[in-house]
This record gives C-alpha cells, structure tokens and sequence, in this order.
C-alpha cells in the first residue's frame, strides 16, 4: 500500500519536469567554467549541480500544491483528469504534508548556498503560488509568468558561482521561454476544440486562433535572432590556441572562416530547432507538453544534442 502511494507522490511530482532546470547549467556553459576547480572551494559543476538539485525539490513540492488547487479543473481536462490527485487516487492531505516536507527540505539544503539564491527560491516559489490563484487566469500575462520562471533559474545558476550573464543570452532565454508557453496555449487550444469540451483553462478564452499564431512567430523569430547575436559577440581564444596546436592546418584556412566568433556556428542548429517545434506544434499538435516533446521527438532531441557537442567544442574544445 505504501509503495503504491509513493508511487502515486512521485507520479504527482513530475520528474520528467525536471528537465526544465538544466536551464540552471546554462550560464556555467557558457561561460567557459564548466570545469573551473577553485583552491578554497568545490567545483562549480557540483555547486551548480546541488542547486539544480534543490529546484527539482521545489518545483515538485509546488506541482503537489498545484494539482491540488486545480483538483476541480483538471477533472474536466480530457488528460489531466488522470493525475493521481485530480482522480481521487492520492489523498489531499497525503499530497499537502509531503509537498510541506518537501519545502522543508529545499529550505534547509538551500542553507548551504549563498543568501541570493534563498531569495530566488522564494521569488519562484511566490510566483508560481500567484500563477496557480491568480496570474494563470489572465492572458498575456499567464504566458509571461512562465517566461520569468525560466528566466529565474538561469540567475540561480549563475548566482551560487558568481558567474555574468551575457544581456542577449537572458533575451534568447526570455524569447525561447515565451515561444514555448505560447505553443503549449496552442496546442491545449487544439485539443480542447478537437475533442468539443469547455475550456478547462479560462485564460484560453482570450486568445484567438490568429492572436496565437502572432505570437507564435513573433517569438520564434526573436528566438533565434537573439541568440544570432548573442552567439556572434561570444568570443573564444580558439584563433591562439588553434595556430599553436594545428600551425600546419590552420594556415590553409581562408581568412574569411579565422573567426573568434566560432559560437555561430551552432546558430543552424537553433533555426532547425525552432522550425521544428513549430511543425510540431502546427502538424502534429505536440506543444503542450515541451519537455515531453524534447524526450519523445528523435530529430529535435539530435539536434539538441549536436547543439550542445558543437557548443562544448567551440567554447572546451
């Protein structure tokens, strides 16, 4: 019995979510300190990884929280009708005490870190509490929300390492984060319409088919041109290091490919990422989910990953 109800905790505390939080990575990576070992401390990549642990225990304490106050909704949603508690499988007060426990936890461990980051837990555990009572049932603003949680991840990566932040990687993290609520709008739009029940999320109501597809290329477009120019002011040593390692073949290179801007070269990837997606989400009706559209789409989870290759040459290599 008690495994069953473990499982169901689990289940309601959507691990398959913690992918969102690699998100944390991000200004390590790109920064170049990925395998940065100070004298007087531990290797960023282990603090980074220990704060990404911590988000995984908030954001599955507050999806318990959530689903709880959404009991009433997701019972009339043709999917979510099946979660643990929306189904009556897992009792509320089962669901109440274990997220508890596990604010509890995220608070103490969060002690070993540095205060910012405490104050960053709280601004996203605050935020998605307003988002559940509030925020989700106003348009416009429900797709922002969404974005800034995002947006504060990427600072809590960075601020328990003291690492900068390029202001055109925050822009491409802001624009890919909105281009993925709005494909989540779209498609749970699509199924609900498909399927003829009433809107399970009343902020649907405000947006119209054509207000979705503006917005859907308005941040596919900022996407990956913010990234462009992020990509092309990041500046490798790859010209030194590259003339003193391969002197023989670097000199047969044209000057027009001796560029200390290499980071572009990952920049077709991103454009057949986002075009992707949109078949995705326009074809196939596969955007509600993005983390499972990551995992369960084999052309968009390569690209990701020779993304993520090129990336680590130009920047490691």
């Amino acid at each position: 019995m008690w495994f069953h109800t473990l499982f169901l905790i689990l289940k309601s505390a959507r691990p398959r979510q913690w992918i969102k939080n690699i998100a944390l990575y991000a200004a390590l990576f790109f920064s170049g300190f990925l395998f940065y070992d100070p004298v007087d401390g531990l290797p960023y990549f282990v603090i980074v990884t220990f704060a990404a642990i911590i988000f995984s225990l908030l954001t599955s304490s507050i999806y318990l929280i959530n689903d709880v106050m959404d009991i009433k909704e997701d019972a009339k949603h043709p999917f979510k009708k099946r979660r643990p508690i929306a189904s009556g499988e897992l009792p509320v007060n089962t669901a109440l005490i274990t997220s508890g426990l596990g604010l509890l936890v995220v608070f103490i461990l969060s002690l070993a870190l540095p205060f910012f980051f405490r104050i960053l837990l709280l601004t996203y555990l605050g935020l998605q509490l307003l988002y559940a009572t509030k925020i989700k049932h106003a348009s416009i603003f429900d797709v922002i929300s969404i974005a800034l949680g995002f947006l504060i991840r990427i600072y809590a990566g960075a601020v328990v390492v003291n690492l900068h932040m390029s202001v055109w990687f925050l822009l491409t993290v802001v624009s890919a984060s909105l281009f993925l609520a709005v494909g989540k709008r779209q498609s749970e739009r699509t199924l609900l319409q498909n399927r003829e029940v009433d809107f399970a999320r009343k902020t649907l109501k405000n947006y119209s088919q054509r207000l979705l597809d503006q917005y859907t290329g308005m941040f596919a477009n900022a996407t990956w041109l913010t990234y462009a120019l992020f990509s092309f002011q990041h500046e490798t040593d790859y010209i030194e290091s590259a003339s003193l390692r391969f002197p023989s073949l670097y000199v047969l290179l044209p000057r027009t490919l001796q560029s200390q801007k290499l980071l572009m070269l990952t920049l077709p990837f991103v454009i057949f990422g986002v075009m992707r997606y949109l078949q995705l989400v326009y074809e196939e009706n596969q955007g509600e989910s993005p983390e499972k559209v990551l995992l369960n789409d084999k052309a968009l989870l390569s690209t990701v990953l020779i993304f993520g290759l090129v990336a680590f040459f130009v920047i490691y290599g």
